[in-house]
């Protein structure tokens, strides 16, 4: 009988997210049962299996966090000329993810550019994405934690941006998006003080053609609250 994959995860003392059993629904279980070997890919496997996910050379999009996968996948058939990775380490969007990306009843993939980790997004970074090889990195919507206490856990962070920056090409492009203005300030700060990345904006950036509009961020307009895009060129 064929298992779940694991979440992979390396043992850390800070993370940005809690790590918590989603309740899967069945056919986000089968999608993941059954469809992970052709959508996933392994921690384990590192830089090489990252180089031969895809039977092609193209511009290459990676996403972490991307929730119940929604925006990622019209993304992905939006733009077949790149090719789109996510990390999640929820499995209910996973699998969510996973039932856009193939039809586990037809065993056929429906989008050929569009694969996924299910693991820490530190571990990715440093463990299977080479230097200078990817041409978009995006962060939607990352948990802002609102206590001050838990600033620390936020994603966005100097090291973090340091790293991301070095995994672009030149030229390439970080974009973040946030709905919490005290966490939209301190991206700009962070993104601001990384010497190899320049603002496209001089501050806060126009919603760029690719980010399509969520569910959450409608409803967020609805209580009030500004969403605010950052789009950072690495430079050198």
């Amino acid at each position: 009988m064929s298992l779940l994959p694991p979440l992979q995860i390396r043992p850390k003392s800070i993370r940005s997210f809690a790590v918590r059993a989603g309740r899967l629904t069945s056919g986000q279980k089968k999608a993941l049962v059954h469809g992970w070997s052709e959508v996933g890919l392994d921690l384990e496997g590192g830089v090489e299996e990252f180089k031969s996910a895809f039977s092609r050379s193209a511009p290459r999009v990676l996403e972490i966090g991307y929730g119940m996968g929604q925006s990622l996948i019209k993304m992905a058939e939006a733009e077949p000329d790149k090719d789109f990775v996510g990390i999640e380490v929820h499995s209910p969007g996973v699998g969510s993810l996973i039932q856009g990306a193939f039809d586990i009843e037809a065993e056929k993939i429906r989008l050929a550019n569009l694969k996924t980790y299910m693991a820490d997004a530190v571990d990715v970074l440093e463990e299977a994405i080479p230097v200078d090889s990817l041409s978009r990195v995006q962060v939607y919507f990352p948990d802002p934690w609102h206590k001050k206490k838990h600033h620390k856990r936020r994603l966005i962070q100097p090291e973090l941006v340091k790293l991301i920056s070095s995994r672009l090409v030149v030229g390439g492009v970080l974009h973040l998006a946030t709905d919490w203005e005290p966490y939209a300030e301190h991206m700009l700060e962070v993104l601001s003080a990384e010497q190899s990345l320049k603002n496209s904006y001089r501050e806060f950036a126009e919603r760029p053609e690719w980010r399509p509009e969520t569910k959450f961020e409608k409803r967020g307009e609805g209580l009030g609250h500004r969403v605010n895009d950052l789009v950072f060129i690495r430079q050198s």
